[in-house]
């Protein structure tokens, strides 16, 4: 294994950053020694060993990652917030003493990798070896799963997904009266528009994620005026399987990631649906796409899945959905790092974005190399205590922002949604944050026969 290079110098600004999280600052207390030790061991050698030494192995401490990382370019090039600089100050103190840690060294190492990472993987295109530098601070967050000791926002959304298999503690009777009262919504734009529930054999099941029947449940009403201009056979579960999305992925407790996911798999192959279409969000598609099958041991996919933004491309590229109008106002396009760097819908999005937009701007850097939105790897859901933290520490993609002129940003994603309102707001941007949904139904043309 190469020289083990020691954590960083003590930050100088830690009290800055540091905020009050029952989550972080109560589990500590009762952490014994024994207890990390058995975790980290249990973690490190078993579960992650062969990928770990052959990543320290490759590295040569070249910094290359760093220019990549928004934290590291947003707080003044602080080598803290470089990736290594983080992996110095959690693993590889960890891999030296095999574990012989304090309970105060994992309260900072869950600070860091929680709050101080979106796991964008975009210090993976700068790195000449390709060393996977999220999968390094995962295996950490999975070490501070078992330790207990997870901002307690994120915690609540994982316990969340384990009681009641949706992020939200949505019950199924609120579950389907969201539904009921958004078809009718929906109807108010397309007279025929419904949402069907529990329809076997459809060619479309379609899910999204647990916020949408809570606090965006426009977008429900958005996807039935889309599905009937369309023409889809589609269908939404009643039961649990409706939610796609996964805190546990990022909290480091990959049991409840494969609850969540089967379940989500289950509820197509239940309806006997030809195809899962999934809402605009990417951290949701990722959990679904990349990890899902994995980590129920399936080397495939049960059924084909298809992001939004791919899906309305076909659409688009098939002619079952018209353009009647355009967007004239500027519009840029964030590119979610999930479902653009991760799987490469790029080119995709745009071909939507400038069928539906007059003035479409790109940002600079884009595609593959965007910065990421302020609220991956689930940072978001570490809760409003941290927020402060998250938009100081990306300020890069405020100046990306402001740089295109743009007064609407489209983002196909629930996180970055989030993450870029949080942007626009903090730094006083005057933008509009959108889904693609949103300016889908004011543009496409609606035949007059349905037209409400």
């Amino acid at each position: 294994m190469a020289e083990y290079i020691g954590p960083l110098e003590p930050r100088e600004d830690w009290d800055k950053w540091h905020v009050q999280d029952i989550g972080l600052d109560e589990p500590v207390k009762k952490l014994a020694p024994e207890k990390i030790e058995k975790v980290v061991n249990r973690i490190l050698q078993g579960e992650g060993w062969a990928r770990i030494k052959t990543y320290v192995d490759t590295c040569i401490h070249c910094g290359l990652c760093s220019s990549a990382c928004h934290h590291y370019l947003s707080n003044d090039g602080n080598p803290h917030f470089a990736p290594v600089g983080k992996i110095r100050n959690t693993l590889w103190p960890m891999l030296k003493t095999k574990g012989k840690v304090n309970a105060e060294f994992i309260k900072t190492a869950a600070e860091i990798v929680y709050t101080e990472c979106n796991v964008c993987m975009r210090c993976s295109m700068y790195c000449p070896f390709g060393i996977d530098m999220a999968y390094l601070i995962g295996l950490v967050r999975r070490i501070c799963h078992f330790c207990r000791t997870v901002p307690q926002y994120l915690q609540d959304t994982v316990n969340s997904h384990a009681v009641t298999m949706n992020q939200m503690w949505v019950k199924q009777d609120e579950w389907i009266d969201t539904l009921q009262w958004q078809e009718e919504d929906a109807q108010d734009i397309v007279t025929t528009a419904r949402i069907p529930l529990d329809k076997e054999g459809a060619d479309v099941m379609y899910s999204v994620i647990g916020p949408e029947p809570k606090i965006l449940a426009q977008l429900l009403a958005n996807a039935s005026v889309i599905m009937t201009v369309a023409g889809i056979d589609w269908t939404m579960p009643s039961f649990d399987g409706w939610d796609n999305s996964d805190m546990a992925m990022y909290s480091g407790d990959w049991e409840v990631m494969g609850r969540v996911k089967k379940a989500h798999f289950e509820a197509a192959m239940r309806l006997k649906c030809k195809k899962i279409v999934m809402g605009e969000c990417g951290h949701a598609f990722r959990s679904v796409y990349d990890r899902g099958n994995r980590i129920l041991a399936w080397r495939m996919h049960p059924i084909p899945i298809v992001h939004a933004v791919q899906f309305y491309y076909e659409l688009l590229r098939d002619g079952k959905i018209k353009i009647a109008r355009k967007i004239k106002e500027p519009v840029t396009l964030h590119d979610p790092c999930n479902i653009m760097r991760g799987r490469g819908l790029y080119e995709m999005g745009r071909y939507v974005m400038k069928a539906i937009c007059e003035d479409f701007r790109e940002m600079w850097p884009n595609r593959e190399y965007n910065y990421c939105c302020n609220a991956g790897g689930d940072t978001i859901n570490c809760g409003p205590p941290w927020k402060t933290k998250r938009c100081d520490s990306n300020k890069v993609k405020a100046e990306q922002l402001e740089r295109t002129g743009a007064k609407i940003v489209v983002t196909p994603c629930h996180n970055c949604h989030s993450g870029m309102e949080d942007i626009v707001g903090y730094y006083n941007l005057g933008m509009h944050v959108k889904f693609i949904s949103e300016l889908l139904v004011e543009c496409i043309e609606i035949p007059e026969a349905i037209k409400a």
